[in-house]
């Protein structure tokens, strides 16, 4: 801290976000006075259109997206110098405090030199910052609001002898194990083993939102054309000849048929997401969802559990 005045600023902002005693399941701020007006987002929600690209594979910024949910865009970033291709950190969405968990887009330098890190991949530096986090989230009681915008984790030698496979079992043990509400909202990618670690609806966390852009399954199609017909092509290629038509048009369809059964609305007319959003209608979801969770004790009210009054 640069002195003592700031300081003191960081302790209450860190008191604030303890549960408050005798609110179990809740943690400061989950309940309020209706009668309080919650504060605004730090940016108008219609600003997201101009942040979001038109190309799901291009990179944006984050939190600039954030500063339109957030309470006055404010987030309390835990460990914001380490990992910064994940983000997390406490905020509020209307009053209510959330643990904010989601990817950051991008390509980030390593301070101490080694390969820079991709946005929306998970490497085992996020996955140990997010399974810590999310413990704390935990032990504090605090529900966690994972922004999905991933596209797997990091595969290969240099990942594996970094300690991926301990470090996202970890991650994915974390969220799994966590006894507090948690609320989805994905963005754009979610794809793989990293869809399931960020709450993905296997784990049948308590809401899962979708924006229209919002793309869900194993991979892309590029990638699972790739998966079927890479060793094919890379034969033909060694010959110095191409894909005739016949391949091409498989090649095609298997691209097409991914692309369809990526779509929001193919999830959600399957009851994998219990809604496709609007950005500008996002807060206003939120809020419901969160304030639903915190006061309903039972499971997930989804397509699998009914109410014990209905069954």
């Amino acid at each position: 801290m640069k002195n003592d005045e700031e300081a003191i600023v960081r302790i209450r902002e860190f008191v604030s976000e303890l549960p408050q005693a005798g609110n179990a399941g809740t943690s400061t701020g989950s309940k309020r006075n209706t009668e309080t007006t919650a504060p605004d987002a730090g940016a108008p929600a219609e600003r997201i259109y101009e942040i979001f690209p038109e190309d799901h594979r291009q990179p944006y910024n984050m939190r600039d997206v954030l500063d339109c949910l957030l309470d006055k865009g404010h987030l309390d970033e835990f460990q914001a110098d380490y990992a910064k291709e994940i983000i997390t950190g406490h905020a509020s969405i209307r009053g209510i405090q959330v643990g904010v968990i989601t990817n950051a887009r991008g390509m980030f330098r390593d301070p101490a030199g080694g390969s820079p890190k991709f946005g929306g991949i998970i490497y085992t530096e996020s996955a140990e910052k997010v399974a810590y986090f999310i413990e704390t989230c935990n032990r504090h009681r605090t529900t966690l609001l994972f922004i999905q915008d991933v596209s797997g984790f990091m595969v290969g030698a240099e990942a594996e002898h970094s300690g991926i496979i301990r470090a996202g079992a970890r991650f994915v043990e974390a969220m799994a194990t966590a006894m507090v509400p948690k609320v989805v909202l994905t963005m754009n990618h979610a794809s793989g083993a990293g869809y399931y670690a960020m709450a993905g609806q296997g784990f049948d966390p308590d809401f899962i939102f979708s924006w229209p852009t919002g793309r869900m399954g194993v991979m892309e199609g590029e990638s699972a054309a790739q998966a079927v017909f890479g060793s094919q092509l890379e034969k033909l290629r060694a010959k110095g000849e191409g894909p005739g038509k016949e391949l091409e048009t498989e090649i095609d369809r298997v691209k097409e048929t991914y692309d369809r059964e990526l779509d929001a609305k193919y999830a959600a007319a399957r009851g994998f997401v219990d809604a496709v959003i609007a950005p500008e209608d996002t807060r206003d979801a939120l809020e419901l969802a969160l304030r639903v969770s915190l006061n309903y004790s039972g499971p997930h009210l989804g397509q699998f559990v009914l109410p014990a009054s209905l069954t």
